[in-house]
Protein backbone atom coordinates (compact mmCIF):
# COMPACT_ATOMS: atom_id res chain seq x y z
CA UNK A 1 0.00 0.00 0.00
CA UNK A 2 1.77 3.85 -0.71
CA UNK A 3 -0.32 6.73 0.53
CA UNK A 4 0.22 9.78 -0.99
CA UNK A 5 -1.79 12.74 -0.70
CA UNK A 6 -1.10 15.60 -2.87
CA UNK A 7 -2.12 18.87 -1.79
CA UNK A 8 -2.99 22.10 -4.15
CA UNK A 9 -1.75 25.56 -2.84
CA UNK A 10 -3.85 26.70 0.42
CA UNK A 11 -5.48 29.19 -1.35
CA UNK A 12 -7.07 26.77 -3.65
CA UNK A 13 -10.29 25.17 -4.27
CA UNK A 14 -9.35 21.58 -4.75
CA UNK A 15 -8.39 18.63 -2.53
CA UNK A 16 -6.82 15.80 -4.09
CA UNK A 17 -6.16 12.45 -2.06
CA UNK A 18 -4.43 9.55 -3.81
CA UNK A 19 -3.57 6.10 -3.30
CA UNK A 20 -1.89 2.96 -5.19
CA UNK A 21 -4.39 0.02 -4.09
CA UNK A 22 -3.55 -3.49 -4.84
CA UNK A 23 -6.19 -4.70 -7.23
CA UNK A 24 -6.94 -4.29 -10.79
CA UNK A 25 -8.43 -1.44 -12.03
CA UNK A 26 -11.63 -3.11 -12.98
CA UNK A 27 -12.43 -4.33 -9.42
CA UNK A 28 -11.75 -0.64 -8.24
CA UNK A 29 -14.13 0.78 -10.37
CA UNK A 30 -16.56 -1.66 -9.38
CA UNK A 31 -16.16 -0.82 -5.66
CA UNK A 32 -17.05 2.98 -6.48
CA UNK A 33 -19.89 2.25 -8.93
CA UNK A 34 -22.15 -0.55 -7.40
CA UNK A 35 -23.83 0.20 -4.22
CA UNK A 36 -23.47 -3.02 -2.63
CA UNK A 37 -19.54 -2.34 -2.06
CA UNK A 38 -19.83 1.14 -1.94
CA UNK A 39 -22.07 1.46 1.08
CA UNK A 40 -19.33 -0.95 3.15
CA UNK A 41 -16.20 1.54 2.58
CA UNK A 42 -17.78 5.50 1.98
CA UNK A 43 -17.41 7.02 4.94
CA UNK A 44 -15.00 7.71 7.74
CA UNK A 45 -13.91 5.02 10.35
CA UNK A 46 -16.83 4.43 12.41
CA UNK A 47 -19.46 5.93 10.03
CA UNK A 48 -22.23 3.59 7.93
CA UNK A 49 -23.42 4.31 4.46
CA UNK A 50 -27.26 3.84 3.64
CA UNK A 51 -27.36 4.78 -0.04
CA UNK A 52 -31.28 5.56 -0.46
CA UNK A 53 -30.83 5.88 -4.47
CA UNK A 54 -28.28 5.08 -6.90
CA UNK A 55 -28.73 5.66 -10.36
CA UNK A 56 -25.49 5.39 -11.93
CA UNK A 57 -25.97 7.68 -15.48
CA UNK A 58 -25.14 11.01 -16.23
CA UNK A 59 -27.56 12.78 -14.97
CA UNK A 60 -28.59 10.80 -12.56
CA UNK A 61 -28.95 10.94 -8.27
CA UNK A 62 -27.15 8.75 -5.90
CA UNK A 63 -28.69 9.95 -2.58
CA UNK A 64 -27.38 8.41 0.74
CA UNK A 65 -27.33 9.50 4.29
CA UNK A 66 -23.75 8.96 6.17
CA UNK A 67 -24.63 8.01 9.87
CA UNK A 68 -21.83 8.83 12.69
CA UNK A 69 -21.27 6.60 15.78
CA UNK A 70 -23.83 8.27 17.74
CA UNK A 71 -26.50 7.75 15.17
CA UNK A 72 -26.36 11.72 14.01
CA UNK A 73 -27.65 11.34 10.06
CA UNK A 74 -25.89 13.16 7.79
CA UNK A 75 -28.04 13.55 4.59
CA UNK A 76 -25.72 13.55 0.73
CA UNK A 77 -27.15 14.50 -2.39
CA UNK A 78 -25.25 13.87 -5.59
CA UNK A 79 -25.86 13.92 -9.65
CA UNK A 80 -23.51 11.62 -11.90
CA UNK A 81 -21.62 13.98 -14.53
CA UNK A 82 -19.52 11.33 -16.36
CA UNK A 83 -18.93 7.68 -15.85
CA UNK A 84 -15.93 6.45 -18.51
CA UNK A 85 -15.25 2.69 -17.39
CA UNK A 86 -13.59 1.49 -16.00
CA UNK A 87 -11.33 4.50 -15.89
CA UNK A 88 -13.69 7.60 -14.20
CA UNK A 89 -16.66 8.44 -12.46
CA UNK A 90 -17.65 12.31 -12.26
CA UNK A 91 -20.14 13.54 -10.08
CA UNK A 92 -21.59 16.94 -8.56
CA UNK A 93 -22.16 16.88 -4.36
CA UNK A 94 -25.02 19.55 -3.99
CA UNK A 95 -25.73 21.67 -0.97
CA UNK A 96 -24.71 24.65 0.14
CA UNK A 97 -22.15 25.02 1.57
CA UNK A 98 -20.80 21.86 1.00
CA UNK A 99 -20.96 22.39 -2.90
CA UNK A 100 -18.12 20.31 -4.90
CA UNK A 101 -17.64 18.28 -7.84
CA UNK A 102 -15.76 15.31 -7.51
CA UNK A 103 -13.22 13.34 -10.20
CA UNK A 104 -12.77 9.67 -9.51
CA UNK A 105 -10.10 8.40 -11.48
CA UNK A 106 -8.47 5.05 -11.48
CA UNK A 107 -5.26 4.40 -13.80
CA UNK A 108 -4.03 0.85 -14.17
CA UNK A 109 -0.27 0.60 -13.07
CA UNK A 110 0.10 -3.25 -13.22
CA UNK A 111 -2.07 -5.99 -13.88
CA UNK A 112 -2.89 -6.25 -9.61
CA UNK A 113 -2.02 -2.31 -8.90
CA UNK A 114 -4.42 0.81 -9.77
CA UNK A 115 -3.88 4.48 -8.53
CA UNK A 116 -6.87 5.93 -7.10
CA UNK A 117 -7.39 9.64 -7.78
CA UNK A 118 -9.83 11.36 -5.84
CA UNK A 119 -10.46 14.70 -6.73
CA UNK A 120 -12.38 17.42 -5.01
CA UNK A 121 -12.97 20.86 -6.34
CA UNK A 122 -14.97 23.24 -4.41
CA UNK A 123 -18.05 25.83 -5.68
CA UNK A 124 -16.46 28.20 -2.80
CA UNK A 125 -12.84 28.43 -1.90
CA UNK A 126 -13.08 29.76 1.48
CA UNK A 127 -15.44 26.13 2.12
CA UNK A 128 -12.45 24.26 0.65
CA UNK A 129 -9.71 26.15 3.15
CA UNK A 130 -11.97 25.91 6.26
CA UNK A 131 -12.59 21.89 5.74
CA UNK A 132 -9.13 21.06 4.13
CA UNK A 133 -7.20 18.96 7.16
CA UNK A 134 -10.44 17.29 8.45
CA UNK A 135 -11.45 16.52 4.89
CA UNK A 136 -7.94 15.22 4.09
CA UNK A 137 -8.02 13.15 7.21
CA UNK A 138 -10.91 11.49 6.50
CA UNK A 139 -9.97 10.85 2.56
CA UNK A 140 -7.00 8.82 4.18
CA UNK A 141 -9.69 6.66 6.42
CA UNK A 142 -11.71 6.23 3.16
CA UNK A 143 -8.91 5.21 1.09
CA UNK A 144 -8.64 2.84 3.89
CA UNK A 145 -11.84 1.01 4.48
CA UNK A 146 -11.79 1.20 0.38
CA UNK A 147 -8.63 -1.22 0.63
CA UNK A 148 -10.41 -3.43 3.30
CA UNK A 149 -13.59 -3.53 0.54
CA UNK A 150 -10.67 -4.84 -2.50
CA UNK A 151 -9.11 -7.44 -0.40
CA UNK A 152 -12.91 -8.89 0.57
CA UNK A 153 -14.06 -8.80 -3.44
CA UNK A 154 -10.81 -10.08 -4.12
CA UNK A 155 -11.13 -13.25 -1.70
Amino acid sequence: MEKISIWQIPESDTIITTRVVNAPQDIVFKAWTHPVHLQNWWGPSGFTTIIDKYDLRPGGKWMFVIQAPDKTNYPNECTFVQIDPPAQVVWNHEGAPHEFQVEALFESLAADKTRVVFKMKFTYSEECRKLRGIITEKNEENMDKLEGELARMMR
